[in-house]
């Protein structure tokens, strides 16, 4: 990126969160001018960009922008807009960072790799945006890391928790980092509750090929195994499937006999049409069935009727107790008309707040109100954030971005409400 410079009477560097910001440097030449100096006075240092990989130029006056990838349309969009809600909640919240208001640009990650890629591209074309909250689902995560991380923005997302993504040799790329748990803490949390809640020994698990289902239903699998039971079968479906008896009888002809727990972490639709054909399938009559937070929203709770009764649920621990999270619910209701959707809006509205923060505590910001934001500096700023305080608890990002201060309850449909059962 080539170098603007501006002028500069005074520089002020903000910091307020975990970074120094790192000045300026000295120009190497003069102010382009003719007049001399009046006596006494002293040319102004030059402001320009000395960050590694590049800055956004912010002029005064104009918003800083950051967009969001997130799955907003779709049977799964109860998901995305839940926490496009909460980030919105957060720009309302916040006003103006530095003196500019902040302008968000909403991108459809369309819960897959196709979505995610297109909607990546389609941020860092434009070099006015700072950095992406997404995407909502780690199948379009997975290739908006690779070119988000190659063009030098960074991403947070709300919602991703494949453990994956997070993995230094397999998907994690540079500037990607989450707000949610890995799944591996939500596979271990479902496991203990069948294990050790339940009394259950033996267990199947179902994904659909996605980085998110499949890394869970494996996450799953292995902590159950470690606490002694036994998985007998371990298999998938395809996203779009309507029919999933054969799969399912499959299961219940497994080799070490039907299992006595069913875990099937898979999106909206595919998890009604397990959780009812299940009951159908000779062998898993008495089979308990369970799934996870792809699986949360007002679409499932209305389309599974009287399947709900008896099937668990596993996601994040809602039990957030502060002011802020009674007023953001407050916000939620009178902006958008009901209450969250979903259940990743408070790490939408978390993400927001890491940004915001980084952004104060790097951005280089001139008399005039000029910003420059050094893209490696808000890298940097980010993978730093220790003690950060959020609606969902004290968040610490570690070098491959995970920063959740992870919390997973279990939830079982009560009066069409998911209501927590464990821990």
């Amino acid at each position: 990126m080539s170098k603007k410079v501006f002028g500069l009477l005074g520089l002020l560097t903000v910091a307020s969160l975990v970074l120094a910001a790192c000045g300026p440097a000295p120009a190497t030449e003069p102010p382009a001018t003719e007049a001399p100096e009046a006596p006494g006075t002293e040319a102004p240092e030059a402001f320009e960009c000395m960050d590694a990989i590049g800055c956004v130029e912010v002029a005064a006056g104009d918003p800083i922008r950051i967009a969001s990838a997130l799955v907003i349309s779709g049977p799964n969009a109860s998901l995305g807009l839940d926490s496009q809600y909460g980030v919105e909640i957060a720009i309302q919240f916040k006003g103006d960072v530095l003196g500019h208001p902040v302008e968000l640009q909403a991108e459809d990650d369309g819960c897959n790799a196709e979505g995610g890629q297109a909607a990546g591209q389609k941020v860092v074309s434009d070099p006015s945006i700072v950095g992406v909250i997404g995407t909502s689902c780690s199948g379009a995560g997975v290739p908006m890391a690779q070119v988000i991380s190659d063009a030098g923005y960074f991403m947070v997302s709300p919602s991703n928790t494949a453990p994956s993504l997070t993995d230094p040799d397999q998907a994690w790329r540079p500037g990607y980092l989450r707000t949610a748990h890995n799944d591996k803490v939500q596979g271990a949390a479902m496991a203990d509750y069948a294990f050790n809640v339940l009394g259950l020994a033996t267990a199947a698990a179902i994904h659909d090929g996605d980085p998110y289902t499949e890394g869970l239903a494996n996450s799953f699998r292995e902590a159950f195994e470690a606490l002694g039971g036994t998985v007998v079968a371990f298999t998938a479906v395809n996203v779009g499937d309507t029919d999933m008896r054969p799969v399912l009888t499959s299961v219940a002809s497994a080799e070490g006999g039907a299992p006595e727990f069913l875990f099937f972490p898979v999106f909206t639709n595919e998890c009604v049409f397990l959780a009812i054909q299940a009951l159908e399938v000779a062998g898993l009559e008495n089979t308990v069935r369970a799934a996870a937070d792809g699986c949360f929203s007002d679409t499932v709770i209305t389309n599974l009727g009287d399947a709900e009764e008896g099937m668990w649920f596993s996601g994040p621990d809602l039990a957030y107790a502060s002011a802020t999270y009674e007023e953001f619910l407050v916000a939620y209701q009178e902006n958008y008309g009901s209450e969250p959707l979903s259940v990743f809006h408070a790490h939408g509205f978390d993400a927001a707040n890491m940004i915001f923060a980084c952004i104060e505590s790097t951005a280089h910001q001139n008399a005039e109100g000029d910003l420059l934001i050094g893209r490696q500096e808000m890298r940097d700023c980010l993978y730093a954030t220790s003690g950060f305080e959020g609606i969902t608890g004290t968040l610490t990002c570690n070098e491959f971005g995970d920063c959740a201060d992870p919390k997973i309850a279990v939830y079982e449909i009560d009066g069409g409400e998911y209501v927590p059962v464990y821990p």
